[in-house]
């Protein structure tokens, strides 16, 4: 019988008391013996668990096993901030799901942002200026959008203050009075430079800004941006910290321009990128607020005054043009990721952005993303479901600490502006991008679609391309767009271009010998490394030897081949089979496995090679053009 919990108390009974306690260890024990089970020495290290630890581009560790040890996150809505800027979360009516607009045809862009409107948007995310919409087309844009239902975040760069009296004077022509208009101006000189390269400078934007202050109330007019620092290949401390240091220098400029604290603070809103890993996604977004309760804690803010306004945007670092549906995956983790960590508005990149500008049926899937994650699976009717998450805490404080660091860095150099200005800023992401390139180039970062798992034969998806969308920056020390597949996507670009060239793609024989189930494993993996660069592989299939494999490269007219086996067949027949190749034509015998003596192989390909650097010299040794 159950006894009622009451009842248990009154009794002295505790829950689980009939389990004998478990220590840390046991636990380690165990682990030990599966790790042995598995072929690894698991008695050499100072603890099992080290085995199974991995590090972050910041240097902390992610480990198997968390505790409660000196954790402590609050409550929602309370400082710090960290489990929530509002105590009853996104419960009452979820967050803010906004929609992203870059057409600079004004006629589109305005069918565009009425069908977001209509099927679920709540707001809209514009960019205007430059290569975006024209900033005299922007009231064009907004005809029919009801300006005091929907808000709209302006993106301008430097055509900021045009954009925004176009977008206030369209409000006004909407009827909407100036105590009512909300949404964001945008103005971040910051970005700017950061993606320029040249020398920000925040003063001008905080004295329009604050003319504006008392005139629209509840008008946010300052952006402060992580996503550049995102984009170059950056941390997620990189991004804490680099956007903790822009934001201080705004309310520096803000409060110089004659506004107080409190009221510099509530006009700014953080824009964060939100990835697939979710786990990171969740601990940065809690890390942000906690750090900014820290800053407007020193400026002398009551805790009321100090949560912070957070919106976050599916990377777009991580977006591939190749196989581009599976970024529906990629975009649906990172939006349950942000809603989990507490983002107060959420925008979900439509799954083709990395092709050009999306269709309708892409923005469609975006806004639907997001409206499954509301009204179907709910995920904003708990208040910080990662809340009591041991690692989901300790990567938080962990975050925290680093991001924290980076600013003191950064405020150390003399501040943001001139941190971007030295080189600083360029030079810490380079580091981290560097090690995150070499991690994709061996494969142990995976791109599925594309370094795995990649579909040579994929149908080609277009797109109208982006007006003058810069792919690098031509200022020493900007900072650069950067994505994960690139390296990747154009030896397939290559690939594709000496298919129309030439009828055909660069071919690799994959010598498999033996029968069917020697070879499988090795020859899918070789197979599914070749194409992820573009080059077509062609098995022999079952062989009874060294003969039939050479026959059978002879047929298939390529230069190049790959034996795929056993351990066991290759210690009787991965010399006799290479040999036979080389005789039979083959100018470049490679082995899928781990480096051996074996005469006549010339390269190795197994798990963790450096895949990136083998397909660039394939791809040229078969005369592919770059």
């Amino acid at each position: 019988m159950r006894v009622p919990d009451d009842q248990a108390s009154e009794a002295g009974l505790t829950l689980g008391e009939e389990f004998p306690e478990a220590s840390r260890a046991q636990w380690r024990e165990l682990v030990a013996g599966v790790l042995r089970k598995s072929g690894v020495d698991a008695d050499g290290a100072a603890a099992p668990e080290d085995l199974l630890t991995t590090t972050t581009y910041d240097g902390f560790p992610i480990r198997p096993l968390y505790t409660d040890e000196g954790l402590d996150s609050g409550f929602p809505g309370l400082a710090p901030f960290t489990r929530g800027g509002r105590p009853q979360g996104a419960v009452a009516g979820g967050w803010d799901v906004r929609q992203p607009h870059d057409d600079p045809d004004a006629a589109s862009a305005r069918r565009a942002i009425l069908a977001d409107l209509e099927n679920g948007a709540d707001s809209i995310w514009l960019t205007a200026g430059g290569d975006g919409l024209p900033v005299d087309r922007i009231g064009e844009a907004l005809t029919d959008v009801h300006l005091d239902l929907a808000p709209v975040v302006l993106e301008a760069g430097a055509d900021h203050e045009a954009a925004a009296e176009a977008l206030l004077a369209a409000c006004a022509a909407d009827g909407v009075a100036a105590s009512a208009v909300s949404g964001n101006l945008g103005f971040d000189p910051i970005t700017l430079a950061a993606r320029t390269g040249e020398r920000a400078d925040p003063a001008p934007a905080a004295r329009l800004a604050a003319s504006y202050a008392a005139r629209y109330p509840g008008l946010r007019t300052i952006t402060v941006d992580a996503t550049p620092y995102h984009d170059a290949g950056g941390s997620e401390a990189q991004e804490l910290g680099a956007s903790m240091a822009a934001a201080v220098a705004y309310l520096r400029a803000l409060t110089e321009a004659g506004m107080d604290a409190a009221d510099a603070a509530a006009r700014l809103e953080f824009r964060y990128a939100a990835t697939a890993d979710q786990f990171l996604t969740i601990a940065k977004l809690r890390a942000a607020r906690t750090m900014w309760n820290r800053v407007t804690e020193v400026c002398g803010l009551p805790p009321e005054q100090r949560a912070m306004r957070q919106h976050a945007v599916t990377s777009a670092a991580m977006m591939t043009r190749r196989d581009p549906y599976v970024n529906i995956l990629r975009t649906t983790l990172a939006c349950f990721s942000a809603g989990a960590g507490g983002a107060d508005a959420v925008t979900v990149r439509p799954f083709d952005s990395a092709l050009g500008l999306p269709d309708g049926l892409a923005r469609r899937i975006a806004r639907n993303t997001q409206s499954l994650l509301l009204e179907e699976s709910h995920v904003a009717r708990v208040i910080d479901p990662a809340g009591g998450s041991f690692y989901v805490e300790r990567l938080t404080a962990d975050l925290h600490a680093a991001g924290w660091a980076f600013l003191q860095e950064l405020e150390a150099a003399g501040g943001i502006a001139d941190a971007l200005a030295s080189g600083l800023v360029a030079g810490r992401i380079d580091e981290v991008w560097q090690r995150r390139r070499d991690d994709l180039a061996h494969r142990r970062q995976a791109l599925t679609g594309v370094s795995e798992f990649p579909h040579l034969a994929e149908p080609t998806l277009e797109r109208a391309p982006r007006p003058g969308a810069p792919t690098a920056p031509a200022a020493p020390n900007a900072l650069p767009r950067r994505r994960y597949a690139e390296d990747y996507e154009a030896l397939r670009d290559r690939s594709d271009a000496h298919l129309a060239a030439t009828g055909a793609r660069p071919r690799v024989f994959l010598a498999t010998l033996g029968p069917i189930a020697a070879h499988t494993a090795r020859a899918a993996f070789a197979s599914n490394l070749f194409q992820a660069g573009g080059i077509e592989p062609v098995p022999a299939g079952a062989t009874s030897g060294p003969g039939e494999v050479a026959e059978r490269f002879t047929e298939s007219g390529a230069r190049i081949a790959c034996i795929c086996s056993s351990d066991r067949v290759y210690t009787e027949q991965a010399a006799a089979a290479a040999a036979a190749l080389k005789e039979a034509g083959a100018e470049h015998v490679l082995l899928a496995g781990e480096p051996a003596e074996y005469p006549a192989v010339d390269d190795y390909v197994s798990t963790g090679c450096d895949a990136l650097s083998l397909l660039e010299e394939l791809s040229d040794s078969l005369g592919v053009a770059r």
